[in-house]
């Protein structure tokens, strides 16, 4: 199950709202008879009408697309954009990676087997407003990191240096300026501890190869999984076949040109391991 949320551009029935959202008629009168739509909070019928700047709230399961044996989720589709939950084990650029397959854009990237959220753009022009906007830091991201170990951070700002070892594939971190790194900013917040492990929400400021990833095994809590960075016993101790870090929030703010309708809208999708952690406390 995932959510959308997002304003309302205009008055009228929360049926033709959805539909003019991507959702199909079908899906739409199905979604509000299971009371999956949210109006200001509120559940609401097929007849509602909304006003122009309502909070619609939608709960759905979404698509399977598949791609040359590719599966994902399309998460959100218009002219301009594809929104796609990454599964693990895929990569984002180069031969057989999803850019090549959609005949996309990569406005960001994510780690091969990191999952969650990823912006595709779908022309040039939608391409250039998303870079522009990477850049001024007007789109947010968010992970969710299952880490060994018991944690305590509370908006806690993890400033550092990260060194790029091209023939290593790997980065390190530093607390110092040293040759050839570039300072990285990352906010780190614990939603929830258990025995041997926590759960911490990572909001980028700096997007830099395996920043937080190697930010997290610096500060003595490698992401659960992590083969590159973290111990291969704790791994084999948590059962942990690929890492557990996923991109599950995404917010447009300040989009100019032909993508300023995207200004507000967010998307939320979990990882399925949240599960083990109580899925629907995490979800707000």
């Amino acid at each position: 199950m995932e959510k959308l949320i997002f304003k309302s551009e205009k008055e009228g029935l929360i049926e033709d709202i959805l539909q003019q959202q991507g959702f199909k008629k079908g899906k739409a009168l199905t979604l509000l008879k299971n009371k999956d739509v949210r109006v200001n909070g509120e559940r609401v019928k097929s007849n509602a009408v909304v006003k122009k700047g309502d909070e619609i709230v939608v709960f759905y399961l979404p698509c399977k697309e598949k791609v040359d044996e590719v599966k994902f989720d399309v998460v959100f589709e218009d002219a301009n954009i594809m929104i796609i939950n990454k599964n693990a084990g895929i990569e984002v650029q180069g031969a057989g990676g999803i850019c090549e397959q959609l005949k996309c854009y990569a406005v960001h990237r994510l780690d091969r087997n990191t999952t969650g959220l990823l912006i595709l753009a779908k022309n040039e022009e939608a391409q250039i407003v998303l870079n522009e906007a990477f850049k001024k830091k007007t789109i947010t991201k968010k992970y969710m990191a299952e880490v060994v170990g018991k944690t305590n951070f509370k908006n806690y700002l993890f400033s550092a240096f990260l060194v790029k070892d091209s023939a290593a594939s790997k980065v390190k971190i530093f607390n110092t300026h040293v040759r050839g790194a570039v300072p990285i900013e990352t906010t780190f917040n614990t939603l929830k501890n258990n025995g041997n492990s926590s759960l911490v929400e990572c909001v980028l400021h700096s997007g830099k190869t395996h920043q937080i990833r190697a930010s997290l095994a610096y500060l003595g809590h490698a992401i659960v999984g992590d083969g590159k960075y973290g111990k291969n016993e704790e791994n084999k101790i948590f059962n942990a076949k690929t890492q557990k870090l996923h991109a599950f929030y995404l917010k447009f703010d300040k989009l100019s040109g032909k993508l300023a309708y995207l200004n507000g809208r967010e998307f939320l999708v979990l990882p399925v391991w949240a599960g083990e952690w109580g899925k629907d406390e995490l979800r707000g």
